[in-house]
């Protein structure tokens, strides 16, 4: 009788990072070889213009050879110093500049490998602060529904997204939330403003409900990102919620992480309302501008110095203060001010609008843009009219983000909140991008939405 020999089964070793990703979800995605400005090539050939900037990372453009220089010779230099046992020179001549952008109130900053990172940060301060000055029964954190601050446990358990519930039961200590403010799909009887008031009010119950001497922050974007699409609030709102705060001795944090390093038209977020300044401002993404991993919370003196007199803080990372990405952020502060990209924000980012707003109108499937500078975020829906989103089970981001690498554009679109908002994707590319490119861009786009609207409209959905 034959012997046979059963072969075991050969599993690939590593793979790419979305090999953890949900398979149903995932688009086929290009093998990137190389990038320069706004433009990326795979190892076919294929050229793409990253129309948002990653995930809102690559604020300069791709392959800036004056921060890739920097990080080369401060590599030589000095490449690591542990902020618990030596200084480094990188570290304080990049504070130093970040807090003068920020301004009086953010004399202090407190860096970390990245968003993540820093919104942590922000809280164990603020919790330590709270401790340390005799109020220990100040733990409560209220975010905003729907919001992302995010993906470590702590920073998952303030964002508000119902669909994380079962993940989060047992595990972590979810936040109290309360309604983000909306400016397309606004309640019944209500205009912008007035649905913002009642936002606001809803914050006011909230501090009331749990007890104000028990809440120690309140936690916003002050301009959406992944979960809300670029959702910019009204002014009074953040008069109304800095008001509130205020009062309650609530410590109020503006989480910049996506829309500041000047995205927003102003490199600190929080200065379009500077009657309603925060407590406390995180960043990241455009600091390191996807050259080295980098974020900051920026806070007071008078409460940094305070605690430091007391119990410290004295919670630290390997990479913070890193002198190599402290370099690439001194970097990229010089390349801000060399090609005034704040300013380029602003003026090519309402020609972005602009150009956006004129695809939506030709589009039977785009139902409204909205944002700030050059985070802005494009909704598609089923009914212009009714506002009627695209059905979930279609994953209409995906299907368009296939739609976009096959016209050379590359579109993030990210599922928050259960979809239960809307479908939206972001259009937020390298603030270097030139107006040629910003044409070519909007003409990639509007190829996208037209090959999915076809797509639509052959199934029988619009």
């Amino acid at each position: 009788m034959e012997n046979i020999t059963h072969q075991p089964t050969v599993t690939p070793l590593g793979g790419t990072q979305d090999i953890y990703y949900s398979r149903p979800a995932v688009v086929p995605l290009p093998m990137m070889e190389r990038a320069s400005g706004v433009h990326m090539w795979d190892e076919e050939g294929n050229e793409y213009i990253d129309a948002s900037s990653g995930p809102m990372v690559s604020a300069v453009g791709h392959g800036n050879a004056r921060v890739i220089d920097a990080m080369a010779d401060q590599a030589r230099k000095l490449d690591y110093a542990y902020s618990r046992v030596a200084r480094n020179r990188p570290n304080l001549d990049y504070a130093e500049r970040l807090a003068g952008l920020a301004g009086p109130g953010f004399e202090r900053v407190c860096l970390a490998s990245g968003g993540s990172e820093s919104v942590d940060n922000a809280l164990k301060f603020l919790r330590q602060y709270a401790i340390a000055t005799g109020r220990p029964a100040r733990r409560r954190i209220i975010s905003l529904m729907p919001s992302y601050h995010g993906a470590t446990i702590g920073t998952l358990a303030i964002g508000g997204n119902d669909g994380l519930a079962p993940f989060m039961e047992g595990f972590a200590v979810a936040s109290d939330t309360v309604p983000a403010p909306s400016s397309y799909r606004i309640p019944g009887g209500h205009t912008p403003e007035s649905h913002a008031a009642e936002c606001a009010r809803a914050l006011e119950t909230k501090i009331r409900e749990l007890g104000p001497e028990n809440v120690l922050a309140f936690v916003i974007e002050p301009v959406g990102g992944i979960s809300t699409g670029a959702v910019v609030p009204p002014a009074q709102y953040f008069r109304d919620i800095r008001e509130i705060c205020t009062r309650h001795g609530v410590y109020l944090v503006f989480d910049e992480i996506l829309c500041g390093a000047g995205r927003s038209g102003k490199f600190i977020t929080a200065h379009h309302w500077p009657d309603a300044l925060p407590d406390i401002i995180v960043k990241a993404k455009g600091l390191g501008a996807g050259y080295s991993p980098l974020g900051a919370m920026l806070a007071p003196a008078a409460m940094v110095d305070e605690l430091a007199g007391l119990t410290g803080f004295n919670f630290s990372y390997s990479y913070n203060a890193n002198p190599i990405s402290c370099a690439a952020g001194l970097a990229v502060l010089d390349e801000f001010e060399r090609l005034g990209l704040v300013e380029r924000a602003r003026t090519v980012g309402a020609t972005l609008r602009a150009g956006l707003e004129a695809i939506m109108e030709r589009s039977p499937i785009l139902g409204d843009v909205r944002g700030l500078g050059m985070l802005l975020a494009i909704e598609m829906v089923a009914d212009k009219e009714t506002k009627e989103p695209l059905p979930d089970e279609l994953m209409p981001g995906e299907r368009l983000r296939v739609h976009g690498l096959d016209n050379g554009v590359m579109l993030y679109c990210r599922p928050t909140a259960g979809h239960w908002l809307g479908h939206w994707f972001m259009v937020a590319p390298p603030l270097t991008i030139t107006d040629e490119e910003c044409r070519e861009l909007l003409r990639r786009t509007e190829a996208a939405v037209g090959a999915f609207h076809r797509e639509l409209k052959s199934a029988g959905v619009v």
